[in-house]
């Protein structure tokens, strides 16, 4: 399917105001810190220092590497930045061994400009873009498609020396599919999404103290560091913020497409206490699991309902309220083991499930359960689950999917490799499926629930890895 990545990007730009010092840097690593859940394999942060470098006259300067945010960045390094301005990424690798120079910003000299990027999403005709790249003579040092949007403006036949704004259009035209980009130079910091707006991005402002501008994946970055929401970058839209003149420029240099947003940010991959996409993650779920409460009850009733942490809980209060069937935290998540959907290898995914979830036994002994989740992708979680409380002694376990069943890989950035290693492509009746995991009885929210729920803005969203139906379709 080609490179893909499931990440999150912060970008931050002071006022023309402002002396150069660590407050960047440090207000990227909070709000990095904030999007850990979008990526827990490398984390790095480029920072604009404006009169370091060699002849004085500024340079971009990065810290990056394998692991946590906490683990990545020291407290003295933030310390000895001096700087202006400062982008962040975090990443989880979809295949292959971490690599240290896959992880972002990428950082390279374009027309005598020093250039940061970082990209959540995938670029649908990446492969092929590098093919072509290649016969010009380019040369490749990682294996992430962003790259392929530095060299594009590096070729770039738009824009002098110093304008970025026009080299990166021009490269942006050239590409398809999902990108959310925080882009930084020493004078300027651009946020850019595409015209479909697959992947969230959002705007913010810290009006008091030291003031500044923020981009950032999600809002919950924002609430971290006490900046307020402005609004969301707009698909297709192109920021950019100059730190000489404090102005914000607003563009849309591409065609405008039909909004296609990803639903799996409200289901998965968001946190809970985000706006995305302009809803709350956590009502979104919530509302989830009535609906799902109220089209697949569950048979002879349950003792409780049980969600699986942490991103099952919201949808599991909302199929507690509207079945009456009592919540409780039955499952107990160790807060030391990551996401098991975002392990880059299967052998991963199945030791982390053991060592991530436990049973409290008085609460599922000679119970009839409730297990809700937001989703099954592969379904490893869900079999081991149900094998988990199973030998706690539950007497009935009934799985309950916030979702519908997932049978399609995403091109657009997210961990599906390809459609063999989906449990409901494999077992497409839901009955097999239940069988697989071994749940008494198993139900998946309809898609029409879903778009009931989404009303007038349900065609704004993208549902493909449900339908098989795409937006867009990669380029081999």
């Amino acid at each position: 399917m080609g490179f893909r990545d499931e990440c999150g990007v912060v970008g931050v730009i002071m006022s023309p105001s402002r002396p150069p010092s660590d407050y960047p840097a440090r207000l990227a690593y909070f709000a990095l810190h904030s999007l850990q859940h979008r990526g827990q394999e490398g984390a790095g942060i480029v920072v604009a220092e404006p009169t370091a470098g060699a002849d004085g006259a500024g340079a971009l300067r990065d810290m990056k590497g394998l692991g946590l945010v906490a683990e990545v960045f020291t407290d003295r390094e933030l310390m000895r930045t001096s700087a202006v301005a400062a982008v962040g990424h975090v990443r989880y690798s979809t295949a292959g061994e971490k690599n240290v120079r896959n992880v972002q910003p990428f950082t390279a000299t374009v027309r005598g400009e020093q250039v940061a990027i970082a990209h959540n999403g995938n670029l649908t005709n990446a492969n092929a873009l590098k093919r072509e790249l290649e016969t010009r003579g380019t040369i490749f040092s990682t294996s992430s498609d962003t790259e392929v949007i530095l060299h594009l403006m590096a070729q770039s036949v738009y824009g002098g020396s110093g304008d970025t704004q026009a080299r990166l259009t021009d490269a942006l035209g050239h590409v398809e599919g999902a990108y959310a980009l925080c882009v930084l130079t020493l004078r300027e910091l651009f946020a850019v999404r595409d015209p479909r707006g697959f992947r969230p991005l959002v705007l913010g402002r810290i009006a008091s103290g030291e003031p500044a501008w923020m981009v950032a994946s999600e809002s919950c970055a924002l609430d971290m560091v006490g900046a307020e929401v402005v609004r969301e970058v707009e698909p297709g839209e192109l920021i950019a913020i100059d730190r000489v003149t404090g102005s914000l420029r607003s563009l849309f240099p591409f065609p405008r497409q039909q909004r296609k947003a990803c639903i799996f940010e409200h289901i998965y991959f968001s946190r809970a206490n985000s706006d995305v996409f302009g809803r709350s993650v956590y009502m979104s779920r919530y509302r989830f699991g009535e609906l799902l409460a109220r089209s697949s009850p569950i048979p002879g009733g349950a003792d409780y309902v049980l969600p699986v942490p942490d991103s099952g809980v919201a949808a599991a209060l909302g199929f507690s309220a509207a079945s009456g069937i009592p919540f409780q935290m039955g499952i107990m998540r160790s807060q030391y083991v990551g996401r098991t959907f975002i392990q880059p290898t299967q052998e991963i995914r199945d030791a982390g499930v053991k060592l991530k979830l436990s049973p409290v036994r008085c609460m599922i002994a000679d119970k009839r359960v409730v297990v809700v989740d937001d989703s099954v992708v592969r379904g490893t979680t869900s079999r081991k689950i149900v094998r988990l409380l199973r030998g706690a002694g539950a007497k009935e376990v009934h799985l309950r999917i916030a979702c519908p069943p997932i049978i399609g890989s995403c091109y657009y950035g997210v961990d599906t490799p390809n459609r063999e290693e989906l449990i409901s492509f494999r077992l497409p009746a839901d009955q097999q499926v239940c069988e697989w995991i071994g749940a008494d009885s198993l139900g998946f929210l309809s898609l029409e629930a879903m778009q009931e729920f989404l009303g007038d803005e349900a065609d704004d969203f993208c549902y493909g890895c449900f339908t098989g139906k795409y937006p867009v379709l990669p380029v081999d």
